[in-house]
């Protein structure tokens, strides 16, 4: 039998034990045999029973275990104040007062008050300094009213010694910090409060004002016992226990609530209200003292709320110009220094730097994205270096960067675009990245933003675009040239497949860039077999095993061989997996699926349809219609079925072009 299922039977055994109090306190039979020891036994085992039952919830829960524990232990000590009430006073004539009972039942209150105090750090670990203030608003407030309502008649009819009277005070007192307590952390926690919250507030109300109605009795001598007013304390015990077993919601992570000034405003007009009644008629002088502190914390409040709106406004000012990457300023910040240097009549002239990254596009295919931002994030951190005084660095967004610079019209502005440029170039081991650069001159060459941007943004594009041939044309260009030299057929060949391969790229809807990139490793996919013996691609049968394993080398010698150009690294690992099948059966690596890089997935249909329309030492060419009918049969295992499709699309799309096929 679980803990849980104990407990439900125990408090249902607890609220029967209350309901026969309440019936017998009811019912028309008050000389009852049920009254008198009988009566008082259950009365007790009630309060003892509940203090059990936060027990078990402590003994179930290794997180709240200090704070149910503390209540367990402070409802026992509640209880067994009054057992010995009812064992060595209650037949007294006059019994004494303060008495050891007296001790026993204000015990209590220390332990509750620590025990809400872990429940409420465990269930509400992150609430910012504004909710909390709320709390201290909302406890000061409730403990004020309860000071003007009930305190003074309490402690006006207090008689007898000192020892007397500070007890009949600690009761007002104790049930007023804990009333306080409670809805302070209600109110701090009022977005994340659970059934376990609304619960134990009803509990510990209970006691409250039981407590409170008994002291104001016993002060105009109203009080008997044996009415619904007993009940109540064994009502709000047994209540507390049943709050321990509520559902639980905790914070797992941080919160973005933004706390609302409603509540500390409406609380605020309660401690005006006993102000401004003090005012007319004498209140109470600690209601008066707490219902000032409840003013003060409401003014602290909204110091709090101005400062961090504040703080916020800055911020969001500060991030929305800034390039969350980089930490440079973004495209935003920068439109931003160009307006203001065109308000400003006296500025001396400023020369605009754009820059875009040369072979970053690669660099982020062969190593993946993260590493993509990490070289951005270097990069940024080189320009900020190399730039000083009154110059700015910017990142636009992507791979480009801009700098802003005061500029002597006397002067060249190659300096300051080469220590920039270098800033942002980076070699490594399969890499290289530089910087195209445009420039515009302010205000010479554009006074508004957009003009100067668009002229350096020209002069950028005219210079990737000065008819240098690029790394990328020149690394493949020297690896054909080896190819052709070995093999006349197999660079044909690899033409062919390149072709192809363009095309179904262009049907993907691939970039310029990816499409270059793609039809590159089409044309250089076979590169490694310039490795393997000649006598071994012709053999006219089949080959055998240790032949076949052999001949699977050329993929991984390609991507060796084509690695050592570092434009042509991103290339390389398509040449490596130009081999790989959709299904995993493929080599060198057997990836499966989107596993596969997309260019190598398209060089293999291509390769495939190459191959087959082809003659072949080991067999005869198929036609097109039959190599299209194969690579249907085998989309979805061997090849890529969106690969397949475009394929498709693509060889209809030339045939129309050329007249093959009538529309």
């Amino acid at each position: 039998m679980s803990v849980r299922t104990i407990a439900r039977a125990w408090g249902a055994l607890l609220a029967a034990g209350l309901a026969v109090q309440v019936i017998v306190t009811l019912g028309p039979w008050p000389n009852s045999t049920l009254d008198g020891a009988f009566m008082e036994t259950i009365y007790d085992g009630v309060l003892l029973g509940s203090a059990l039952l936060c027990g078990l919830r402590a003994a179930a829960r290794r997180e709240e275990r200090a704070a149910w524990g503390l209540f367990a232990l402070g409802l026992a000590l509640y209880a067994g104040g009054n057992i010995y009430w009812s064992l060595a006073l209650a037949d007294l004539d006059e019994a004494p007062f303060p008495s050891i009972a007296d001790g026993l039942w204000l015990s209590f209150y220390p332990l509750a008050y620590v025990a809400i105090a872990l429940l409420a750090k465990a269930r509400m670990p992150r609430l910012g300094v504004r909710l909390w203030l709320d709390g201290v608003i909302a406890a000061l407030t409730v403990a004020a009213i309860s000071a003007a309502v009930v305190f003074k008649a309490v402690r006006a009819s207090t008689g007898g010694d000192t020892a007397a009277i500070v007890t009949n005070i600690a009761y007002p007192l104790a049930d007023m910090v804990l009333v306080g307590l409670v809805v302070g952390i209600m109110a701090a926690g009022r977005k994340r409060l659970d059934r376990t919250w609304v619960v134990l507030g009803a509990g510990l109300g209970v006691f409250a004002v039981c407590d409170s109605i008994y002291l104001f009795q016993v002060a105009r001598e109203t009080y008997a016992t044996g009415t619904l007013l007993d009940i109540g304390w064994i009502a709000g015990a047994l209540i507390v226990s049943l709050a321990a077993w509520q559902p639980a919601r905790r914070e797992t992570g941080p919160t973005d609530d933004v706390p609302s000034i409603i509540l500390p405003v409406v609380l605020s007009l309660g401690s005006l209200a006993l102000l401004v009644q003090d005012h007319g008629s004498s209140t109470e002088t600690l209601a008066v003292a707490l219902a000032a502190a409840s003013m003060l914390a409401v003014i602290c409040r909204l110091a709090v709320t101005h400062h961090q709106s504040r703080e916020n406004l800055t911020a969001s000012r500060r991030q929305a110009r800034t390039d969350s990457l980089t930490g440079l300023g973004n495209r935003l910040k920068l439109l931003r220094d160009l307006e203001l240097l065109r308000a400003d009549d006296e500025t001396q002239p400023h020369l605009l730097l754009l820059f875009d990254l040369d072979g970053f596009k690669s660099y982020n295919d062969s190593f993946g994205h993260p590493a993509g931002d990490a070289l951005l994030r270097r990069l940024g951190s080189q320009l900020q270096a190399a730039i000083s005084g009154d110059e700015m660095a910017y990142r636009m967004g992507g791979d480009e960067f801009c700098v802003l610079a005061p500029w002597d019209p006397e002067r060249a502005p190659d300096g300051l675009i080469e220590r920039t440029r270098a800033a942002l170039t980076s070699d490594g081991d399969g890499f290289h990245i530089g910087a195209s650069c445009g420039y515009a001159r302010i205000p010479g060459e554009g006074v508004e933003a957009s003009e100067a941007l668009r002229v350096a943004d020209r002069r950028l594009y005219a210079e990737k675009n000065s008819g240098r041939i690029s790394a990328l044309a020149q690394s493949k260009s020297v690896l054909l040239r080896a190819v052709g030299e070995w093999d006349a057929d197999l660079s044909a060949r690899g033409q062919t497949v390149a072709a192809l391969a363009a095309a179904t790229a262009r049907a993907l809807d691939l970039d310029a860039d990816a499409i270059e990139r793609v039809a590159t490793a089409a044309e250089l996919h076979d590169i490694g077999k310039i490795a393997i013996p000649r006598p071994l691609l012709v053999k006219p049968g089949a080959l055998d095993a240790d032949e076949w394993e052999f001949l699977r080398r050329h993929t991984v010698i390609g991507e060796r061989i084509a690695s050592g150009a570092p434009a042509l690294v991103g290339v390389a690992k398509m040449i490596r997996s130009s081999h790989e099948r959709w299904d995993g059966r493929g080599y060198p690596d057997a990836l499966a699926g989107d596993d596969i890089p997309l260019g190598a997935q398209i060089v293999f249909v291509c390769d495939a349809y190459s191959a087959m329309t082809s003659e072949r030492p080991y067999a005869a060419a198929l036609s097109e219609a039959e190599a299209l009918a194969e690579l249907r049969r085998h989309s979805g295992t061997q090849f890529s079925p969106v690969v397949v499709d475009a394929f498709l699309r693509a060889v209809a799309q030339e045939q129309v072009a050329a007249g093959l096929v009538q529309r």
